[in-house]
C-alpha cells in the first residue's frame, strides 16, 4: 500500500476525536479525558472533544497539530506533534473555557500531573497517536512518525518526546522501534488507584 501523510484538516475532526480518546484511555476504562469533562460517556466525549479540536485558541488538541496517514483513499490513522513552548497548559484551559469548561477539571486530573514529565522549550511533542485496528502496521506508524519528526526538523527542534503510560508495550515498542530511547519515569500509587497504570514514562529521540 502507498502511504502518504498529510495536515490534518476540519474534515478529519472524526478520527482526531477518536484519537484524543482512546490514545488518551489506552485501553483502561477511563483516560484523563474522561476526567477533564467529569464524564465517561463515549458520545459526550466525542462531542466535547470533536469541539476542543476546533476552537479558536490553538492548544495542543487543535487539529491543525495533527497529521494523518491515508492509504487507497482510505484514512489510516493519526497523531498530533505540538510546540509546548506554544500550546501551554493556559492554552488549553483556555480552549476548555471556550467551549464551556472551567479550570475545576485540574483537581480531578491531579493523579496525571503527579506523573507529568516536564518538556522543555527546545522539545518537539508527539501524542494521541491512533491507527486503526485493520491498518497496523509498522509501516503507517513510520511513516506518521517520520512526518511528525520531519516538522520538528524544520521549525529549527532537535530534540523529539513522547509520554506513554508505563505498560503500554506496543506504543512502546513502536516507538524503540522507530528509534527513541525512556528517558525517564515517574510513578505514583496515586495513579494506579485512578488509572491502573504505575505511571508515565518519557521516550525521546535526537534529531
Amino acid at each position: 500500500m502507498n502511504i502518504t501523510v498529510r495536515k490534518a484538516s476540519e474534515a478529519d475532526i472524526d478520527i482526531i476525536a477518536q484519537a484524543l480518546l482512546e490514545s488518551s484511555r489506552g485501553g483502561k476504562k477511563i483516560g484523563l479525558f474522561d476526567l477533564v469533562f467529569n464524564t465517561s460517556d463515549n458520545e459526550a466525549l466525542f462531542t466535547h472533544l470533536k469541539h476542543l479540536a476546533l476552537t479558536s485558541t490553538k492548544s495542543y488538541c487543535h487539529f491543525s497539530n495533527f497529521f494523518v496517514a491515508v492509504g487507497n483513499s482510505t484514512t489510516l490513522g493519526t497523531i498530533c506533534g505540538y510546540e509546548p513552548r506554544i500550546a501551554t497548559h493556559e492554552i488549553f484551559s483556555k480552549a476548555l473555557e471556550e467551549i464551556g469548561f472551567d479550570e475545576t477539571y485540574h483537581e480531578r486530573i491531579a493523579a496525571y500531573l503527579l506523573c507529568e514529565g516536564d518538556v522543555d522549550n527546545k522539545t518537539f511533542v508527539l501524542d494521541f497517536m491512533l491507527v486503526k485496528p485493520e491498518f497496523k502496521s509498522i509501516d503507517v506508524y513510520k511513516e506518521l512518525i517520520g512526518k511528525s519528526m520531519l516538522t520538528a526538523r524544520l521549525k529549527g527542534y532537535r530534540k523529539v518526546q513522547t509520554a506513554i503510560e508505563i505498560g503500554s508495550a506496543e506504543n512502546e515498542l513502536i516507538y524503540k522501534k522507530l528509534g527513541f530511547d525512556v528517558i525517564d519515569e515517574k510513578r505514583s500509587e496515586y495513579y494506579k488507584e485512578q488509572f491502573d497504570r504505575s505511571g508515565i514514562m518519557r521516550l525521546q529521540m535526537i534529531l
